[in-house]
Parts: structure tokens; sequence; C-alpha cells
């Protein structure tokens, strides 16, 4: 009776086990899905901050981009999912970042 109770109790593999729900791992396309959230959320934050458009604008920049290939050789809807919102959030960080200033800011112009 002890095995019917046991339970996998570790966080992390249960997160992953949202974005791998084809029951295999793919550990390639979670990095892109995570990397690509990560960025978009700093880029996003950083946006709302007219003096850091410098790092909003290149955050989401390479968000957009690592997103992109993500979603080009992603695997599974969760992975889709995660991409699409860290997409998203790349693309406004990066849109308000142009708007306060731009990639270089001033320094080549």
């Amino acid at each position: 009776m002890a095995q019917a109770a046991r339970t996998d109790q570790r966080i992390g593999r249960r997160l992953l086990s949202l974005l791998d729900t084809d029951g295999k791992p793919h550990p390639v396309e979670d990095s892109f899905a995570a990397s690509t959230l990560v960025l978009g959320l700093v880029a996003f934050i950083t946006a709302l901050f007219h003096d850091l458009h410098l790092i909003s604008s290149w955050t989401g920049l390479v968000g957009i981009a690592v997103g992109a290939w993500g979603q080009m050789i992603s695997a599974t809807i969760g992975e889709r999912f995660v991409l699409v919102i860290g997409l998203g959030a790349s693309a406004a960080g990066f849109g308000l970042g142009m708007a306060h200033g731009g990639l270089f800011g001033g320094v080549l112009g």
C-alpha cells in the first residue's frame, strides 16, 4: 500500500510536466520557452521606466529572436503557450523601449 501513496514531490518536475504534455522530456525547447518568458518579463517591466529604454529595447529584441526560434522548434502546446506569452511581453517591451529612446539611446546619433 505504500507505493500507492508515493508521489513526485519535486515542484520543478511538476512544472516541467506542464510543458512536456507528450510525456517526453524536451530540455532544449523548455529552455527556449523559459528564457523567452524571462526576457519578455524583463523587457516589459523595464519598459515601464523611461530611463531604462536601453535594457527594455535590447532584451525585447533578443526575446523576440529567441521566441521566434523557440516557436519553430517547439514540440508541445504547453511550450507554445509560454512562448507566445513571452513573445508578447518581449514585443511590448521592445516597442515601448524604442518609443522611449531606442536601441542606442542617442549614443550613435
